[in-house]
């Protein structure tokens, strides 16, 4: 719309729909998994940034509230995306504090653990909002795929966990959970046209063999804990999200019809300079 506010900036900090690459993959699969959770539900997204999410989730849920710390990312996403069922306040997301104990059936809360220290406070805040048979879908980047291996620190994460610590902080707030691994990886799908069923397979290439499976390490952990452990009944063993109009190979396109450009200018202004008896390089 022609009224809509402008995109907040991009620090790499907070991920909002405007920014292109792997990153899209990976926040909007996130939410998509989210929304059937939210079907009929009253929701949290904590820690709400440009508001997007929250929007996405508001498409099944009863109803869904955004709390972020950033007045300036609330003021945003309130004026892009609030609505009848969808409200973003300005909070902290250790205390919820103006959230009632026991009033919400879902919290979600997508790539915020890393960014606090206090972990064991922001799984207390979300346990006790959520009704009995709630549940909280939460995400993190596994230290050692993202960190460790990549051999970079991001500078805006205060405090990574690795897989056996993570399941330790939602074990100590939740009886249950089911731990899923994340990451964008390169694939081909093979899927029925008849509408039909059945058992599904996956396989991973790793130079010139073919494992079945996936092998991939997970760049990122995605939990769904509840208090009781019948309210994980029907979760997906695989979930995939595929973009239609494969968006990231476009810009991959784009950025390598740049550099080709880019090296034909270079290589005619290269015969220029010999035509003219110049150096054309160090």
């Amino acid at each position: 719309m022609s009224d809509a506010p402008p995109p907040l900036a991009f620090t790499g900090e907070r991920y909002h729909p405007e920014v292109p690459r792997e990153m899209a993959y990976e926040h909007w699969h996130r939410y998509a998994f989210a929304m059937e959770l939210a079907r009929g539900r009253h929701v949290l997204d904590a820690a709400s940034g440009e508001g997007y999410g929250a929007a996405l989730l508001a498409r099944t849920a009863t109803s869904v509230v955004g709390v972020d710390l950033s007045p300036e990312a609330v003021a945003h996403a309130q004026s892009r995306y609030g609505g009848p069922r969808l409200r973003f306040e300005q909070g902290d997301v250790l205390r919820l504090e103006g959230i009632a104990d026991a009033s919400l059936d879902l919290v979600v809360s997508f790539e915020t653990l890393e960014h606090v220290d206090e972990h064991d406070a922001l799984l207390a805040a979300f346990k006790r909002v959520l009704k009995p048979e709630g549940l909280l879908v939460i995400s993190t980047p596994d230290k050692h795929t993202y960190t460790d291996l990549a051999g970079q620190q991001n500078p805006h994460h205060v405090r990574e966990l690795y897989r056996e610590e993570f399941e330790s902080l939602l074990s100590r707030h939740f009886a249950r959970h089911r731990l899923y691994g994340q990451r964008v990886v390169t694939h081909s799908m093979l899927w029925r046209l008849d509408g039909g069923t059945g058992a599904i397979t996956t396989y991973t290439q790793d130079g010139d063999d073919v494992f079945g499976g996936m092998r991939a390490l997970p760049m990122y952990h995605v939990a769904v804990c509840a208090k009781r452990g019948e309210a994980l009944a029907g979760l997906p063993a695989l979930s995939c999200f595929a973009d239609a109009q494969q968006s990231v190979f476009a810009h991959y396109q784009q950025v390598i019809r740049e550099l080709m450009l880019t090296d034909r200018y270079a290589h005619t202004l290269r015969e220029r300079l010999r035509a003219a008896g110049l150096p054309d390089g160090p």
